[in-house]
């Protein structure tokens, strides 16, 4: 599991996520994840949204029409194509940045220590580890012997 988000963004990249996670915070999203590719002409962007409520098709198209007029103005001249969408309820969780946007909500890591997947519901994280509360209690997994996350619909209640 990567330990941060990546800091190779391109300028055009961190310029796009600047302006949607202002947009975003402003209808009370948080961005999860974001893409831009570029091809023939286009502008590709996938932007995965949250809110700790769930996120419905309302909610992802209030998101599209609001980011939308900022980037035919990023990218003026091109078309654009834009997917919003949820994070799903089983999402791989990509990177240990990602961890503080689901608190309260099922994980399932796979460890590298006793080599098997530990679910329950995530109550904690820092930079060195998160906090699960399982079926035999509280467990905190460093996140060195995470190998593999993701959310867990199952562990919630």
């Amino acid at each position: 599991m990567r330990k941060k988000a990546e800091e190779t963004h391109s300028a055009e990249n961190d310029l796009v996520r600047d302006s949607l996670e202002t947009v975003l915070k402003g209808l009370g999203f948080c961005l999860i994840e974001l893409s831009v590719s570029r091809h023939r002409g286009s502008v590709r962007i996938r932007a995965v949204i949250y809110n700790g409520k769930g996120i419905g098709t309302d909610d992802c198209s209030k998101v599209h029409r609001a980011v939308m007029p900022r980037l035919e103005l990023a990218f003026e001249g091109n078309d654009i194509y834009l997917e919003v969408s949820s994070p799903g309820i089983d999402r791989l969780i990509k990177d240990t940045d990602e961890f503080a946007f689901f608190l309260g909500r099922g994980v399932r890591c796979y460890r590298t220590d006793i080599t098997e997947w530990t679910a329950g519901l995530l109550e904690s994280v820092n930079e060195e580890e998160i906090t699960i509360k399982t079926k035999e209690g509280i467990l905190s997994l460093k996140l060195d012997n995470i190998a593999k996350a993701k959310l867990d619909s199952s562990q919630e209640v």
